[in-house]
């Protein structure tokens, strides 16, 4: 047997307790086992309260212990229940063991699983398990299971064969059970289809005596033919194999009152065998209630959709009041509207009465005794009359009563809001009654609704009073918003002329400013050059005038002396002509570095510590004592795709400035290298000295070429520095400094350089 139970607890089975079974029963069937690696504090309390002594392990060893032990009366197993997760392998090898570990005969054991398939419950039957139950459960039907399963195994006595069938009967645990049950139970014979035994529940659900009930089978308690349209003795027969083959759910399943009356059921059938018996186990709980539940949840949701959607008011009532009617018998609906004059009726939707009733309705006025709507229209509160014969507010009505035999109503105004009434909703019955709970919350969910239809229909008809005047508020807007368009047209065309004369302005002045810049440079480079070349000149010169002098004294007789003296003045002007020439030509190649040279540049992957500690080494060589201390703090790691050529030549002009400008022949200064990741995929690589720093009045100009404040220095350094960074190697430099606090310069790089750098800083101004 295979037990699938519903999350939902379906009652208790306290009733039937281990406490009823038969005095010729000893102990032995009080006591369980429960073998699981979690907790199962509501199933133990459960199993408690219904009278059972429960055993609890959590390891599969201590569950063969327990009952390979030397037995007692007391600790004697009756059933286990079993977690799948300790049952072995897929094989369960755990659960075959427990079944054969008592002799004497199989040990019942149910086996639960909190990850259920058909393959495990395959397995678990196989290994001899009594049953599979498939977790979440409620611990009261495990209960309910492990009562049917010893039921089964130790409260029917074996059947007299030579004795008909109908004569076998229950002892009293199982009548407990029956009785007990908050649902109806019938136990019937799986092979003759007769029922054994009844509860009361069940005589009260089908409305049958008890006698009745065991003189039919399970396809005689239903209608001719279920909802689907399946003939009620197919689909029962289809139900009983799939139960005695194992499949043991809960089925849906439509039964029939005596009274004529469909019963909307669920049934559940749970096959017990007890020496070659099959009897089914039936248990059926009455959802008629909660399929109309859902019915008008379903129905609710299909009116707001309509409402939503912008239906016809008639269409939405219709189909409201339809949806009320089904939710009781013999009930019809109406709802009546309140006129604009606010003192009249009109008509609005009645499906279950003849159109003549709404007709006979149309302008009658509301007051204080106008029937049960009138009224309530009147008062704007609920007004119910149970009988509307002998009810003074249907005196002027009671023709239209007897008319259409109607003799009770209960009505309930429409409100918009607390002085605003709408129209009203009524129930009607051919027969004298009041209203019950049920009725009360029909009347209330009828009401909201038909308000919310009623009410957007008049803010429809409103709003399509207003849109005609909107028209033509929206057709003189239109002729003001064609204007400004023309308008805003015209103006659009000033500024794009404008715009076009500001594009050819703007071209203007960056040419212009390319040529001041052009001319600032071409004169910094006449002026830097015009010393050295005009000190060589005149070296020159005056080194060709003494020529000229000693040719003459050679032609007259050149005495020793003079030509001494020329040699001397000729090594003087060749000093003067080669110091010159030596300054222009660094000039020379200082100029070269302000346009960036790359040709020659290459790129490549490096390594940002090692390409440092190489270019450290040389520049620190080549400054003569005494010399700073260099210190570098460059984490390894940082690798960059860049061009480290001109990088090492920005970094080098920023050393040199440190050495001439920060320290000026100090003995103890300190330059720091520091790298770090800037985030977005760049590199923060900042020079940093403890020199003399730089005042702020000159902190701006440090970038502009031939800018210096040491005398000798063509002040091209940083100019180059920022034209590496910024072109070749596609970053940007900041400068950082305090007067007597030193100077922090900051690279801000990508690690991998943009393809068109060496591009753009090759191209001309």
């Amino acid at each position: 047997m295979v037990y699938t139970c519903p999350k939902e607890t379906r009652g208790t089975t306290s009733a039937m307790t281990p406490q009823n079974l038969p005095p010729n029963h000893s102990d032995v069937q009080h006591r369980i086992l429960l073998a699981s690696a979690v907790e199962f504090a509501a199933l133990e309390a459960a199993l408690e309260a219904a009278g059972f002594r429960v055993a609890v392990v959590n390891r599969g060893d201590a569950a063969l212990a327990a009952l390979t032990a030397p037995p007692t009366p007391e600790d004697t197993i009756a059933l286990v229940l079993l977690d799948a997760a300790l049952a072995g392998s897929a094989q369960m090898e755990l659960c075959e063991r427990l079944v054969h570990a008592l002799p004497g005969g199989e040990l019942p054991v149910l086996v639960m699983s909190s990850a259920p398939s058909d393959e495990q419950q395959e397995h678990a039957l196989q290994a001899g398990a009594a049953g599979y139950l498939r977790l979440p459960c409620a611990p009261a039907d495990i209960v309910e299971k492990v009562l049917v399963e010893l039921t089964a195994r130790h409260a029917w006595p074996a059947p007299d064969l030579g004795s008909p069938l109908d004569t076998l009967t229950l002892e009293v645990n199982y009548h407990a059970l029956l009785a007990g049950s908050p649902d109806a139970i019938i136990l019937f014979d799986g092979t003759l289809g007769t029922p054994l035994d009844v509860n009361r529940n069940a005589e009260r659900l089908f409305g049958r005596p008890h006698a009745e009930l065991m003189r039919l089978r399970l396809r005689d308690l239903c209608p001719p033919v279920q909802p689907d349209g399946v003939p009620s003795t197919q689909a029962v027969d289809a139900l009983v194999q799939r139960a005695l083959a194992g499949d043991i759910r809960i089925f849906p399943l439509t039964f029939q009152h005596s009274s004529g009356r469909h019963i909307d059921g669920e049934i559940r059938l749970v096959v017990l065998e007890k020496n070659g018996m099959q009897l089914l186990h039936v248990r059926v709980a009455d959802v008629t209630g909660l399929r109309i539940a859902e019915a008008l949840r379903t129905g609710q949701n299909r009116l707001l959709e309509m409402i939503a959607r912008g239906a016809p008011l008639p269409d939405i009532l219709d189909n409201l009041l339809r949806l009320i009617e089904a939710q009781a018998p013999g009930l019809v609906c109406t709802v009546l509207l309140l006129d604009d004059d606010g003192v009249s009726v009109r008509g609005g939707a009645a499906p279950g009465m003849p159109p003549d009733f709404l007709r006979a309705l149309e302008g009658m006025p509301i007051g204080p005794q106008a029937g049960s709507c009138g009224t309530a229209m009147f008062r704007r509160e609920p007004v119910v009359v149970g009988d509307i014969r002998n009810d003074p507010l249907w005196a002027d009505y009671q023709p239209l009563a007897e008319r259409f035999g109607l003799r009770a109503c209960w009505a309930m105004p429409i409100m918009a809001d607390r002085h605003t009434v709408l129209g009203s909703f009524a129930m009607y019955y051919r027969d004298v009654r009041l209203p019950r709970v049920d009725d009360e919350r029909l009347i209330g969910v009828a009401t909201h609704l038909a308000g919310i239809a009623i009410e957007r229909t008049r803010h429809e008809g409103e709003l399509a009073r207003h849109r005609d005047h909107l028209e033509e508020l929206v057709a003189a807007r239109t002729a003001e918003l064609r204007r400004a368009k023309d308008r805003a047209e015209a103006v659009s065309t000033e500024l794009a002329a404008a715009l076009d004369n500001l594009r050819v302005t703007q071209a203007e002045l960056v040419r212009r400013d390319k040529l001041a810049a052009l001319g600032a440079l071409v004169a910094g480079v006449a002026h830097e050059l015009n010393t050295p070349i005009g000190n060589g000149l005149l070296a020159a010169s005056t080194l060709g005038d003494r020529l000229t002098a000693l040719r003459g004294q050679l032609e007259a007789g050149l005495r020793r002396a003079d030509l001494e003296q020329y040699l001397q003045q000729a090594d003087e002007a060749d000093a003067v002509l080669v110091r010159n020439l030596r300054r222009a030509a660094r000039l020379i190649a200082s100029f070269r570095q302000v346009a960036v040279d790359t040709a020659s540049s290459q790129r490549r992957k490096f390594r940002l510590d090692e390409f440092i500690a190489e270019l450290v080494l040389p520049l620190s060589a080549a400054i003569p004592p005494p010399r700073p201390v260099v210190r570098q703090e460059i984490p390894p790691g940082l690798e960059m795709d860049s061009y480290p050529g001109p990088l090492g030549q920005a970094l080098s002009a920023l050393f040199e400035n440190a050495v001439v400008h920060g320290f000026d022949g100090r003995a103890d200064g300190l330059i720091t290298l520091a790298a770090r990741q800037a985030g977005d995929g760049r590199i923060a690589l900042s020079v940093t000295d403890d020199g003399a720093g730089i005042a702020a009045a000159h902190l701006e100009r440090v970038y502009d070429p031939f800018f210096t404040t040491h005398a000798g220095s063509p002040g091209l350094g940083l100019h180059v520095t920022h034209n590496i960074v910024t072109g070749v190697l596609g970053g940007r430099i900041a400068a950082a400094s305090e007067p007597g606090r030193g100077t922090t310069f900051t690279l801000t790089l990508p690690a991998v350089a943009p393809a068109t750098a060496i591009a753009t800083a090759a191209a001309p101004p």
